[in-house]
């Protein structure tokens, strides 16, 4: 059974129960039913036509959830409203499930669950399986965003913006379990930038396909972090870089520069280097620049210091990050790393330690440690 067609199915599928007087969260949890009957079944039997089978299903659920809550009204739905047999009309609903998912009354981890249930199709145990946390929580997580939702006017869907940074959240969170939400990120940011003409979204598609290009390159077999001046080169997705790079390219040339595509930028700088050492760090320091312009964000502080110190030196980058708030994620591996750069090997140890023990993941703690011991092997 192909679970890809059969996730891109979901949205379209709410959209029909959507527009027969099905609620969204209600539609949702029927779709959601339904989806996980079509995993059962449809190995051993599969549908000729999987979305007919889908909304057939979904709907049905949809009317015996309604008639226990409410018999009288149950029976006129079934009776009055029951679908009619043949092909179901076609339509994409997902740009509008992608906005609702997005509502700026949601925290951004509803918005985040939410969406991958509702335009992603994954069921509530994947989502919470990708999350690591228990299946119980993820499932209050989704229902709170979904009450949350149910009474609200819905003429005021979140904007791209925050659709975007619901896929960028998404993309950063990587993957384990048996969903891989990096990728997941990827297929619906693609959706995205099919249904709407924005270059900020085929900005962020870019930057999506050119990280993902470098990620068999990031982990040592041991499941040791590879920091991006060690990574194997050659182990890089050329055809994930030149797709973003033409992708990217197609962007910029339409004069709106947004911050994906900055970003972007810089991730295809460091793509087109042969290696560490022929990175262009002048022409990355002036992206971080602009990205600054767009958004003066401290994290884009931080790896602008980082930046001058590799094109201006150590010196350089030690006084552009006196510059950023120190209780910021990475400020103290930041600041080893440049006091290291700049010969403070003592200073530096000590705080490749303290940014060990402030790691917030086994890979980044496991990795600061090595780096604290090879300085300090150094010193002797």
């Amino acid at each position: 059974m192909n679970e890809a067609l059969l996730r891109e199915l979901v949205p379209a599928v709410i959209g029909v129960l959507v527009r027969r007087g099905a609620d969204f969260a209600s539609a949702e949890d029927a779709v959601q039913e339904a989806l996980i009957r079509a995993l059962a079944t449809w190995p051993d039997d599969p549908p000729r036509d999987p979305k007919g089978w889908l909304v057939a299903a979904a709907w049905h659920k949809f009317v015996d959830a309604t008639r226990s809550e409410n018999a009288r009204r149950g029976r006129e739905l079934a009776t009055e409203a029951e679908p009619p047999p043949g092909p179901v009309p076609g339509g994409d609903d997902s740009l509008w499930l992608y906005f609702l998912c997005a509502h700026p009354s949601l925290s951004p981890s509803s918005a985040v669950a939410l969406t991958l249930r509702a335009v992603g199709g994954l069921t509530t145990r994947q989502i919470a399986a990708a999350y690591l946390v228990p299946e119980a929580t993820m499932a209050q997580r989704i229902s709170r965003a979904k009450r949350r939702l149910a009474g609200l006017p819905l003429d005021r869907p979140g904007d791209l913006p925050t659709v975007l940074r619901v896929l960028y959240l998404v993309f950063n969170e990587g993957y384990s379990g048996d969903v891989d939400l990096a990728a997941e990120a990827i297929r619906l940011t693609r959706q995205l930038a099919a249904a709407t003409d924005d270059p900020e979204v085929a900005g962020l598609l870019a930057l999506m396909l050119l990280h993902h290009a470098r990620r068999t390159s990031r982990l040592a077999p041991s499941g040791r972090l590879i920091p991006l001046a060690e990574q194997d080169r050659t182990r890089w997705d050329t055809a994930l870089i030149a797709e973003g790079v033409t992708i990217l390219q197609a962007a910029l040339a339409r004069d709106r520069l947004g911050e994906y595509q900055a970003q972007a930028t810089i991730a295809a700088l460091h793509a087109d280097a042969p290696s560490a050492a022929e990175t262009d760090w002048v022409q990355i320091v002036e992206w971080y620049d602009e990205l600054l312009r767009l958004t003066d964000s401290p994290v884009v502080r931080l790896n602008r210091a980082v930046a001058v110190g590799e094109a201006d030196g150590a010196q350089a980058g030690l006084a552009e990050l006196s510059k950023v708030a120190p209780d910021i994620p990475r400020y103290t591996a930041v600041h080893a790393y440049l006091l290291e750069r700049a010969g403070d090997l003592p200073r530096a140890a000590d705080l490749y330690v303290q940014a060990a023990e402030a790691a917030t993941n086994a890979p980044e703690r496991v990795h600061l440690t090595r780096e604290a011991a090879r300085v300090r092997q150094l010193l002797r």
